[in-house]
């Protein structure tokens, strides 16, 4: 049986089609619920990035937030492309991705820049996503599991008329 090498990990053939198969199936996965661009352009008056999204929504950002963009020109802004499947934003010249995800959830740079964004009053009424689905600011989970283990003592230690 034949073992494909890749880093200091070791696959037989079998295991590659497996993850490749998984890796597909998440793929199509992603395809059905996460949103995706249709078409993006930038918007010189306003600067703000446009991307019109496949299900008809639209969605706008300002330039300033996004980490890469807030001193670049006009005309490398202008350089958007869509990335494959139009789950992607890139700008060639720049080097710079973000996904639309990413994007819509608030992350608009690195954890620094969006610190950065929060101190110069960038945030609106909430603050900024700073990992994928942890809020800045918010309780950690641990801080939730405290919280609900105080909850259950406190009822244990009460009647129920």
């Amino acid at each position: 049986m034949a073992k494909a090498r890749m880093g200091r990990w070791e696959y037989t053939e079998q295991e590659l089609d497996r993850m490749f198969d998984e890796a597909t199936i998440r793929g199509k996965l992603a395809t059905t619920v996460e949103p995706q661009a249709k078409s993006v352009h930038f918007d010189p008056a306003t600067n703000r990035i446009v991307v019109d999204l496949k299900n008809g929504a639209t969605f706008i950002f300002p330039c300033q937030f996004v980490q890469g963009l807030s001193g670049a020109s006009a005309q490398d802004i202008a350089g958007v492309k869509l990335g494959p499947r139009g789950a992607s934003l890139h700008w060639e010249k720049m080097d710079l991705d973000f996904s639309i995800v990413g994007l819509m959830s608030g992350v608009f740079g690195n954890r620094a820049w969006m610190k950065s964004l929060v101190r110069a009053g960038g945030s609106g009424k909430r603050e900024p996503v700073v990992a994928a689905g942890t809020h800045a600011g918010s309780p950690s989970s641990r801080d939730l599991k405290r919280t609900s283990k105080r909850a259950k003592s406190s009822r244990a230690g009460t009647q129920r008329p």
